[in-house]
């Protein structure tokens, strides 16, 4: 009784070490979207007002997307399709792929599908921490604008700090991390909970009936809005990537407990703003602040899209380990940074190769605006392929009926290939950035297994067979 005890004791103590290094790795991605996607979705780009029927159905359709895409489809379902721990499109491509049942043809279809999965998310990867550092950085000017043409050079210097303890591995940057994003998500919860007081009509907008009139009035404008509202799902793959570095149920329990609730109160109170003050649509995340606190929000933002970025880094790291076993990419160095848990490591190539990608991002669009219209099709673009990926290995892996299958799925791919569709109407607005990328990715991979697997044809066409040889072999 007393060896179980101290085992049960150990395994709670591992869970939550594992919690705190999860809030501070993976939720640090979808945990900032607040710093932007209100002010996106009430863009130039959209031509939205922030009228209250339309912030009421803007909220309703974040706050929907929140629970089916992040909620149910991730955290619920696709997140039980882990290979050997690990979880990503790989890995899942990777699950459906190996089956002995399914023709050639059929597995070629998977690779290609999970290696067109892992490049949009390598141009994700290379987004993330952009769009995130300059949006909290760009906090400053609501202070003054004569900060303005110091955004730049301070988000350059962040990004270049972060990518600077990489080497610390996961485990040693989310214990640094974690009471961080603790405090993000409590700052966040108080700030939206404070102004949904002051206005509490805004809760309408948890009714489905406000996202759907809000579609049913602006048709097509609502099409575009779309894209807009997918920058509030941004970091739901990340999740499921950074799975073998902490497990599911720690990340489980960090969405349902704390972070879902602080995003939700956040947007609200957001758009309890916005129907009492129009001008606050300029940047309507710091102006949920008193002044005195604005200063001390500006760092914390920072703090926390630093760690966004880390999601996205540890994801990569995953992607790149799966690839390289795979035989999708070379062999490259990986370090394990943890004595206990497998699945943290670190990359010093892929490090490297993110670096100097989001340098030249921030230097190429310089705001966090013009990145948001780049941002999404690489993010949609991976979640569509997950879907698709996850209906296979549904049916064939889990067993499941095609009714039930297609009827699960089939919801998601339709829920996907609209977000995607909305997101490709920002295509010459700088969505071609994470489409070059990933077709760079996507070329480098396939070239790379098609030399691999002709080589080993070319190698099996010399080797000599055994079984001739076998009779006159001497036995002893």
């Amino acid at each position: 009784m007393a060896v179980e005890a101290i085992s049960q004791g150990a395994d709670r103590s591992r869970t939550a070490k594992l919690t705190v290094a999860a809030l501070g790795v993976v939720f640090g991605d979808i945990g900032t979207s607040p710093l932007y996607t209100v002010k996106e979705c009430f863009s130039e780009f959209t031509g939205l007002k922030p009228v209250p029927e339309d912030v009421l159905g803007i909220l309703s359709l974040i706050t929907w997307a929140l629970i089916v895409i992040v909620t149910l489809k991730y955290v619920m379902v696709v997140m039980r399709a882990d290979n050997r721990g690990e979880g990503g499109v790989l890995a899942l491509m990777a699950l459906v792929s190996r089956r002995a049942e399914i023709s050639i043809g059929r597995r070629k279809f998977y690779i290609m599908l999970g290696m067109a999965g892992a490049a949009l998310f390598y141009g994700d990867c290379l987004l993330t921490p952009a769009i995130s550092v300059l949006s909290a950085v760009e906090g400053l000017k609501v202070a003054t604008p004569a900060f303005e043409p110091l955004i730049v050079p301070i988000a350059l210097g962040v990004i270049t700090a972060l990518f600077a303890v990489q080497h610390f591995g996961t485990a040693g940057v989310g214990r640094w991390f974690g009471p961080i994003m603790g405090i993000w998500f409590i700052a966040i919860m108080l700030l939206g909970l404070a102004e949904i007081v002051n206005a509490p009509r805004i809760l309408l907008a948890l009714s489905p009936l406000e996202a759907i009139e809000f579609c049913w009035r602006h048709g097509v404008v609502a099409f575009v809005a779309l894209g807009a509202v997918t920058l509030a799902v941004t970091g739901a793959e990340a999740l499921y990537a950074d799975m073998g570095h902490f497990g599911a149920k720690p990340i489980r329990r960090v969405w349902l407990c704390l972070v879902l609730p602080a995003l939700l109160a956040n947007y609200y109170g957001q758009g309890a703003l916005l129907l009492s003050d129009v001008s606050a649509l300029e940047n309507p995340f710091f102006r949920l602040a008193p002044g005195w606190i604005l200063y001390p929000l500006v760092v914390l933002a920072t703090a926390a899209t630093v760690i966004a970025s880390q999601a996205t880094i540890s994801g990569a790291f995953s992607m790149a380990q799966q690839a390289a076993l795979l035989g999708l990419s070379p062999r490259i160095k990986i370090l394990h940074t943890s004595a206990s848990e497998f699945g943290q490591i670190y990359v010093p190539a892929i490090k490297w190769a993110q670096m100097i990608g989001v340098v030249a991002l921030v230097l190429a669009f310089q705001t966090s605006s013009n990145l948001a219209a780049a941002y999404g099709i690489a993010v949609t673009g991976t979640m569509l392929v997950t879907s698709m990926l996850m209906l296979s290995l549904a049916r064939r892996g889990w067993k499941w009926g095609w009714p039930a299958a297609i009827l699960g799925f089939g919801f998601f791919i339709a829920i996907d290939a609209t977000l995607v569709s909305s997101n490709m109407l920002k295509f010459f607005h700088g969505g071609w950035v994470p489409l070059l990328i990933a077709a760079v990715i996507f070329t480098a991979m396939w070239t790379w297994l098609k030399g691999r697997l002709a080589v080993a044809a070319r190698e099996k066409e010399r080797a000599v067979p055994l079984a001739p040889a076998l009779p006159v072999l001497p036995i002893r």
